[in-house]
């Protein structure tokens, strides 16, 4: 056999080698709530069975908080996103958290159906499974834009708003996620449902955090493991393919109740320029920013955002 033959298939042995390797570093199977539940739905989670799912919910604090806080996350998060939130505020307040169709534990929609106006459907249900006829409402990212919009299809069951980085305005993000790139390509959505490398998901998680060095190993164990609940995979490109881009301006400025907005200045997926439109849009509004935050400020340091939080319930 001629050298570069030899050379030839010695070179292919070998990637194909690094090619099966790295197939069997990032090969990840779905993990059913069983498997998953043990780790991240301890007491007090409890499932509620709600338009065909079991939708992984917690409900903690006194109950007969009339006005109840009911907090949602964004996309890829889940009701993990607020424990600090909720460890700060449940000793006086009813503080509710859930897991939306198409992420963590609740999993996918049976339609298939992840529009806003579904969620906010799917988020007034909860509240009437759990017997909340007004809240106040809170949302980081996708939640921010649920909570607003809620406010506005249902008026008198909101009494204030607190919006955590939101979305709402056309997206013009100075840099997204790998992750969420990804699953916006056809062509690797259909590898993703069998590989995730934790690298991808470590990745993604520093790129929305103002200081990359809070990301800890047992927050992207967090992250991961809860994308890979059986059918997250699939449902997150149909939520991205119902992403809106028209401007809400009117629709903001009909809401008349009190807003908190909070901002990470360092967001790099919605930047703070959104943040200064929504306080510009809503008349009875305050603005907060922490230069050093980014995306999920509740996160990166839940003291520190929750203060802002007490103060503006104190009102």
């Amino acid at each position: 056999m001629p050298s570069a033959r030899r050379a030839l298939l010695a070179l292919s042995v070998v990637l194909a080698l690094l090619l099966l390797g790295a197939v069997a570093v990032s090969w990840a199977p779905d993990r059913s709530v069983a498997e998953l539940g043990a780790r991240w739905a301890p007491p007090p989670s409890q499932f509620i069975a709600l338009q065909g799912m079991q939708v992984h919910v917690r409900d903690e604090g006194p109950r007969d908080d009339a006005e109840p806080i009911v907090l949602i996350h964004g996309t890829s998060a889940s009701l993990h996103t607020w424990e600090g939130w909720v460890a700060a505020l449940k000793g006086t307040r009813r503080v509710i958290s859930m897991d939306l169709p198409a992420f963590g534990l609740t999993g996918p929609a049976p339609d298939g159906d992840y529009s806003i106006e579904r969620y906010v459907a799917f988020v007034l249900a909860v509240m009437d499974r759990l017997g909340v006829s007004q809240a106040v409402l809170g949302g980081n990212s996708l939640g921010g834009e649920i909570a607003w919009n809620v406010a506005l299809a249902a008026a008198p069951r909101v009494t204030r708003l607190i919006l955590v980085d939101a979305d709402g305005f056309p997206l013009r993000p100075q840099s997204v996620p790998l992750g969420f790139r990804l699953a916006r390509m056809p062509w690797v959505n259909s590898l993703m449902a069998h590989l995730l490398p934790r690298a991808l998901i470590e990745a993604s998680v520093r790129n929305v955090f103002g200081e990359p060095g809070r990301v800890t190993p047992d927050l992207v164990d967090r992250y991961y493991e809860l994308t890979l609940r059986t059918g997250n995979r699939a449902a997150l490109p149909l939520r991205f393919a119902r992403i809106r881009g028209d401007d809400p301006g009117e629709r903001l400025r009909r809401i008349a109740i009190p807003v908190l907005i909070l901002w990470g200045g360092r967001d790099r997926l919605i930047p703070p320029a959104d943040g200064t439109a929504f306080a510009a849009a809503i008349a009875d509004s305050r603005l907060v920013v922490w230069d050093d935050l980014g995306h999920v400020p509740q996160e990166e340091d839940a003291g520190r955002t929750v203060a802002e939080v007490a103060r503006f319930l104190a009102r």
